[in-house]
């Protein structure tokens, strides 16, 4: 009886030894499996290499252009902050402080009046290529502005007010100009450069009428030709930073044409928005200047002609170049004309 409850006990240890092998047997896939898990494979690796920044996350794609096989870009997200957050705060310091600074200096100063009132007499400014050219600049970079600054502040300042059809109509409207209008933008830059540019080369007359305050900040006037110091100052920055906005403003409307891969487009789009907003701080001095903020300035651009007095007092020496070129062409004392 002994015997045969040994044999028992041995065959049931038996049978139990046997199934927990058949047991770590089956388990031992499932095992390998939870330690796989525990270590990131290749595609995983990579993945985790492109969101440090190491470089875009590609496949495979059947298609000749192989920009489309990249799945992840890391640079978007910098390009994605940058839209978000720093570009509004560029625009809305430079535009918005600009604004403010106009507003604050028109209640201290005010209106800069002519000296000595009008005379009576005018004399010719700007003829009608240069009134052509400057307007044909400037309407279609206040169209180009507007536009512009839809796409960078539209959804959060006139989406809430317009409401979303009217804003999705104006956007899409806005689109087309801002693209169509870049052309006679870039024409009017080439020709104000022709027309001026040697009228605008910096000299240190320049300088003097800096430290004068232009007519604008006090009551003196320092010496100037056709164009002073600010006036140059404008000039150079439509030509230079128009002209880099047009550029990249074509990179954009073409894109992957000169700008190979989606990081450089990305420069490209920051450059162009930070370019154009500062642009569009300094136009707004310009208009200010150029109509509340001086009598008699819009004139020039207006009708092309001044009065005497605003001339002889804001550009004295080219009015004194222009009156003895006049004497000697008509052998007459007086340069100027009556004003009608």
């Amino acid at each position: 009886m002994a015997r045969e409850i040994g044999v028992m006990t041995m065959l049931r240890r038996c049978l139990a030894l046997g199934f927990l092998a058949l047991l770590l047997a089956l388990g031992q896939p499932a095992l390998a499996q939870v330690q796989d898990q525990g270590r990131p494979s290749n595609e995983e690796l990579q993945l985790m290499q492109q969101l440090q920044g190491q470089g875009p996350l590609t496949g495979r794609v059947s298609i000749p252009d192989q920009r489309a096989a990249t799945l992840i870009q890391p640079a978007g997200k910098e390009w994605r902050d940058f839209w978000r957050g720093t570009s509004p705060w560029i625009g809305g310091i430079a535009i918005g402080g600009m604004l403010a600074l106009l507003v604050l200096f028109f209640l201290i100063r005010g209106r800069v009046p002519m000296e000595g009132g009008r005379s009576g007499e005018t004399i010719t400014r700007f003829n009608g290529l240069d009134r052509f050219a400057h307007w044909l600049t400037a309407i279609s970079f206040l169209v180009l502005a507007i536009t512009g600054l839809n796409i960078a502040f539209g959804r959060d300042l006139l989406l809430p007010l317009i409401g979303p059809e009217a804003f999705s109509a104006f956007s899409d409207a806005g689109k087309v100009a801002h693209n169509f209008l870049s052309f006679p933008f870039t024409l009017g830059i080439l020709l104000m450069l022709v027309l001026w540019v040697r009228d605008n080369i910096p000299s240190r007359l320049d300088l003097e009428w800096l430290a004068a305050g232009g007519g604008i900040i006090g009551h003196g006037h320092a010496h100037a030709r056709r164009f002073n110091g600010g006036q140059k100052a404008i000039f150079w920055s439509v030509v230079l930073m128009g002209g880099a906005i047009a550029v990249t403003g074509y990179f954009l409307m073409f894109p992957f044409t000169v700008v190979a891969d989606v990081g450089g487009m990305q420069t490209t789009q920051m450059v162009h928005s930070v370019l154009s907003m500062i642009l569009v701080a300094i136009i707004l001095a310009h208009i200010y200047i150029g109509t509340i903020g001086m009598e008699g300035a819009f004139h020039a651009m207006g009708s092309g002609e001044v009065d005497l007095n605003w001339a002889e007092a804001h550009h004295d020496l080219w009015a004194e170049e222009i009156r003895a070129r006049e004497r000697r062409e008509t052998g007459t004392a007086p340069g100027a004309m009556p004003a009608e």
